[in-house]
């Protein structure tokens, strides 16, 4: 199908994108990698008045250092965050994350902001950004905001966001010299995922000192897995303490039942998938 016709703004820095958008109203909508955006113009599921691309703000783009934290432009793409190394050094959870989604072409076009604020609740790096406690930093015509993750998710696709604003950093501390891994259940290669786990662990020696457990799929936003967490800190990283904690892992969830898993089953995924992705934490160099 062929896009309804819509107005095209290409600004070239952040303060001429949000004053486009606030002058283009509630019907506008932002393009960041278009992944997302462009199958659903092409179905017609959304017909914007006016689109804004943001594929020419340079300083949208890249990863710096910000003392405690490290700071990931919402333009760089799912490519360069694999690749970089102050990612790989200060949040391997992202980096880990990030080498699961889709496919090579789509995460050499794919943007990180992009994916974080379209809110899929099956997105592989809404989970990673909640378990690392990152902040959402947020653009409009009157200034900037930042919002935990833990606010910036409200619904199915939907965020804190409002019509005038648009995402144009996450900010995520830094979480140097801890252990992470994603993983993963879907049915065929390269698919959203059915139930994902991001599991990042601070050790000492054999015990565990610190730990971020968040899933994928398992409600209509994001959600730490507490009780999980709560189960592993201060306890020696065995097979046990790693079994008897993932079986808290569905509390608190409210998963969907659809056409690839009924709630029982993902659930149950949540559990296995959690035991998987902390063993394989721990077990990281």
């Amino acid at each position: 199908m062929i896009p309804a016709a819509f107005d095209y703004v290409a600004p070239s820095t952040v303060d001429e994108a949000v004053q486009a958008l606030a002058a283009a109203g509630e019907d506008a909508k932002v393009l960041a990698g278009g992944q997302s955006l462009l199958p659903v113009l092409r179905m017609r599921l959304a017909a914007p008045t006016t689109l804004i691309d943001l594929g020419k703000i340079t300083e949208l783009r890249g990863v710096r250092d910000d003392g405690d934290a490290i700071v990931i432009g919402a333009m760089t793409t799912h490519y360069d965050v694999q690749r970089d190394q102050l990612v790989a050094e200060h949040a391997a959870l992202l980096a880990r994350a990030t080498d699961t989604v889709a496919d090579p072409q789509v995460r050499h076009r794919g943007t990180f902001g992009g994916s974080i604020a379209h809110a899929d609740p099956a997105g592989d790096l809404l989970a990673p950004a909640l378990a690392m406690d990152a902040e959402m930093v947020i653009a409009s015509s009157s200034g900037r905001r930042t919002v935990p993750a833990a606010e910036f998710f409200q619904d199915f696709f939907t965020t804190v966001l409002d019509p005038g604003e648009i995402l144009v950093e996450v900010r995520v501390p830094k979480h140097t010299g801890w252990k992470a891994h994603y993983e993963k259940f879907n049915r065929v290669a390269q698919a959203w995922s059915m139930v994902a786990v991001a599991a990042t662990v601070r050790t000492d020696g054999d015990t565990i000192a610190e730990a971020r457990v968040a899933l994928t799929n398992m409600a209509s936003v994001p959600v730490r897995a507490t009780a999980v967490e709560q189960a592993l800190i201060g306890q020696a990283a065995s097979d046990e303490t790693i079994r008897a904690a993932a079986a808290h892992a569905a509390e608190g969830t409210s998963p969907t039942a659809d056409g690839n898993a009924d709630v029982e089953y993902r659930q149950e995924l949540a559990k296995v998938l959690t035991g998987r992705a902390v063993s394989a934490a721990l077990a990281a160099v």
